[in-house]
């Protein structure tokens, strides 16, 4: 598929996407703004799946709209000046010659992320002209076209691993001629030929930083990424500041959304286990902790670490939590103060710990990251300082449940969907 049309009707459809983010207060920022009018999404995103499959569907039905296509150019403007992400390749396909239509299997290996986040990334980055910028996992474009929008050109860089993908984001960028550069490598390694970087951008989680993101940070750089962990339901969003003398001040806090993982990092869920929970939902007992409500995103990221192996069933009527490998589960109800438990581990037990512990640590909403302060060099994670602070590990780059080998992405190893926004994914 090569390139759609452009023309008023884009343009106008650009300046209505615009109004919505300055309407919802989610747009901030004037440079950002001019970029949004400016980069026409049409050329970086020719074609969209959509899914037709709901979830725990295998395999998978998908719809490939084609813009230049009469009858499917309606729903694919829409689609891609939407706030929902744009599906975008299976399997690391070739993405030229794509037949639009219905087709059955295959993962997304890349996603545009919606747009919303887009914009709050590169605004809490701070994108400003003369910077230079390095996205990891840029899939096809949209966010390093916006940066190199800002920045200027030739200081805007990309790292893809997936060949076909950089091939044809590097050709669509060119057509664009805002100036960035698409490179193939492996996004962990960053790129060091063109370091330092004033801010560095992960389209992709990982659960710990590599070392390399922070050697290319420039003083008085900044790098944003999310740390993922083995659920979708609680991600952390990791904002890592580098002072002009050299030292590394890193923040993280929870956030309603994330980045898929990276390669060779695999999701749990919990749709296996939905029909399982309705049938039985498990033995009444009593609580004191009423459930927590979504937006206390300090205390749902401690969950994630500090009683891992948890997800949120975010389709559930009630609060509903599950132990995938453990067959265990927790729903709120059927009344208050009562809640459900099933399975050998109190899943609600652990939960109300972690609440407990939260309560003593004073309510942290955000989380100091200390790189490698031991001779292991291990990375820690630290409320406060203190006797009741929360404190945690995390995780190294290799995990021991790697994904199914036909999904591919932008770092090692195999991995479902990566380089995508999660939003509250069941």
């Amino acid at each position: 598929m090569t390139a759609s049309a452009s023309g008023p009707e884009t343009a106008g459809r650009r300046g209505a996407m615009v109004d919505r983010l300055l309407s919802a207060g989610v747009l901030k920022d004037g440079g950002l703004r001019e970029a949004l009018l400016r980069v026409r999404r049409e050329v970086l995103l020719p074609h969209a799946y959509v899914r037709v499959s709901g979830p725990g569907a295998d395999p998978i039905d998908w719809r490939l709209l084609d813009g230049a296509h009469p009858d499917d150019r309606e729903e694919w403007l829409d689609l891609i000046h939407g706030d929902e992400s744009v599906l975008f390749q299976r399997d690391g396909e070739s993405l030229d010659g794509l037949p639009r239509g219905p087709v059955t299997g295959g993962h997304m290996t890349s996603m545009s992320t919606y747009t919303p986040a887009t914009v709050e990334a590169l605004q809490a980055l701070g994108l400003a002209p003369g910077l230079r910028y390095l996205e990891l996992g840029p899939g096809p474009g949209v966010s390093l076209a916006l940066a190199a929008t800002v920045t200027g050109p030739g200081l805007a860089i990309g790292v893809e691993r997936n060949g076909f993908l950089a091939a044809f984001a590097r050709r669509n960028l060119g057509l664009l001629g805002v100036g960035a550069e698409v490179v193939v490598g492996d996004a962990l390694d960053g790129h060091e030929d063109g370091a330092p970087y004033d801010l560095v951008h992960s389209g992709f989680g990982v659960p710990g930083v590599p070392r390399a993101w922070l050697d290319q940070l420039a003083p008085g750089g900044r790098l944003l990424t999310t740390l993922t962990t083995r659920t979708p339901s609680w991600p952390g969003r990791l904002l890592v500041t580098r002072a002009a003398d050299g030292r590394i001040e890193a923040v993280l806090r929870g956030r309603a959304s994330g980045y898929r993982p990276m390669l060779g990092y695999r999701w749990l869920s919990a749709v296996e286990h939905r029909a399982a929970v309705r049938e039985r939902p498990g033995t009444p007992r009593p609580t004191r902790l009423a459930p927590p409500p979504d937006d206390a995103h300090g205390f749902w990221l401690a969950v994630a670490y500090l009683a891992p192996g948890l997800v949120r069933d975010f389709g559930a009527e009630t609060l509903t939590v599950v132990a995938p490998e453990d067959g265990s589960w927790a729903v709120a109800g059927p009344g208050e103060g009562t809640v459900r438990v099933h399975g050998p581990r109190d899943v609600w037990a652990e939960i109300e710990e972690v609440h407990a512990r939260w309560e003593r640590a004073g309510r942290p909403e955000e989380y100091r990251v200390d790189f490698g302060g031991d001779a292991a060099g291990v990375q820690r994670v630290a409320s406060a300082a203190g006797r009741d602070a929360l404190t945690w590990a995390l995780p190294p780059l290799a995990d021991p449940t790697p994904a199914p080998p036909q999904a591919q992405g932008p770092g090692r190893g195999p991995a479902p969907d990566p380089g995508a926004v999660s939003r509250r994914v069941p």
